[in-house]
């Protein structure tokens, strides 16, 4: 027996920690399954994409000991034990090339690939120095970067955010051309310096996993590769080889400020970006002495208008944005408060948060 009769929510949650990064539709068959390797009296799970590879372990103590691996469907698997009735208790067998499943008068049989064919991302880490953050911590940061991300840009450097450590600092900066956020925070020990670019796929795979604990994730970093751990996950991933942008020149340096309750244009926003046009998104800051107001319109002549009142005493200005990114901005960071810089008519906007020089969010101006 290769598995004797294990509650089906200790199965599951093994199952849901690796199943994210496995697509049904593959070039190679087996890279929708799972691996499951039995080891001693405990189980080690296996997806891998040939990008980024995330295991975890299961640990039982009511088996017997032995060596014994299998790969099958991953996503069939999941659903079969997610269907099931709590606390079912599940068995696993194998037979010639097919999987038994078994639970009270339940019965499945699913087909099998040969371990040995399983193709397992190279461990190309080798005493690699461990940079260490809280799990909370981190996931907290990546919140405030990771939805400036590109998707499938033809510039790949763009598809993932830039890490560096540096010292006792940890920076993350992602941008898709069009807004540039960036986000940092003061590690608890100083390292060596390194940079590296994670991809889209592990940037989101991690975000969902992290929890909001304490509980410290740490990560190895080699020339093409890092390694990342926490809880009982191990996630390698390739890193994305290209140049990315010098953010510090972005970032600009403003003398136009405003100060705005973060809820109040939050709103105000969502509101004119119900009438503003569907394929630009685009919202008009007329900015005055003492006001702002935002201004939006579509193709069928509709048009939303939002005044709110501000301490705004800097140059009159009239500019364009896209507001989904801005709503990506405020949606992601927590504070009371936000502050918005301004240049000229053709200039970006930065929004800061008051005395916190940890976070920046750039988004390019727009003709509307």
């Amino acid at each position: 027996m290769f598995i004797d009769k294990i509650e089906k929510e200790n199965l599951l949650k093994p199952l849901q920690t690796i199943t994210g990064i496995v697509e049904r539709k593959q070039p190679l068959p087996i890279l929708s399954n799972v691996l499951i390797q039995k080891e001693g009296m405990d189980f080690r799970f296996v997806a891998t994409d040939l990008e980024i590879q995330i295991s975890t372990k299961l640990i039982s103590t009511d088996q017997t000991p032995a060596n014994e691996s299998i790969t099958v469907g991953a996503k069939k698997l999941q659903e079969i034990l997610r269907i099931l009735p709590d606390g079912s208790k599940v068995s696993f067998d194998t037979q010639s090339s097919k999987l038994q499943i078994k639970t009270g008068k339940s019965k499945f049989s699913l087909q099998t690939l040969p371990a040995q064919d399983f193709p397992q991302i190279s461990d190309q880490i080798n005493n690699a120095e461990k940079v260490q953050i809280s799990e909370g911590v981190f996931k907290k940061l990546l919140g405030t970067v990771q939805y400036a991300m590109a998707q499938q840009d033809i510039r790949y450097y763009l598809n993932g955010v830039l890490v560096i450590i540096e010292g006792n600092s940890l920076i993350l900066v992602a941008t898709d051309g069009h807004r540039l956020a960036f986000a940092s925070t003061q590690l608890e020990a100083s390292y060596s310096k390194c940079e590296a670019i994670l991809p889209r796929k592990t940037i989101t795979e991690l975000f969902r996993l992290l929890s909001d604990t304490k509980d410290q994730i740490t990560f190895e970093f080699a020339e093409n590769q890092v390694r990342i751990t926490f809880a009982e996950v191990t996630m390698t991933s390739k890193i994305i080889d290209g140049k990315f942008p010098d953010y510090g020149r972005v970032v600009p340096n403003y003398t136009n400020h405003l100060t705005l309750n973060r809820l109040v244009i939050l709103q105000a926003l969502q509101r004119a970006a119900i009438l503003s046009n569907e394929k630009f998104r685009g919202v008009r800051f007329v900015l005055t002495e003492k006001n702002l107001r935002i201004i939006s319109n579509n193709s069928e002549q509709e048009e939303a208008q939002e005044d709110i009142e501000t301490d705004y005493h800097g140059v009159a200005l009239d500019i364009g944005f896209n507001v989904n990114y801005l709503l990506d901005g405020l949606n992601n960071i927590t504070t009371d408060d936000v502050i918005f810089s301004f240049g000229d008519p053709n200039s970006s906007i930065l929004i800061t948060i008051p005395n916190n020089d940890n976070f920046k969010y750039v988004v390019m101006p727009m003709r509307i």
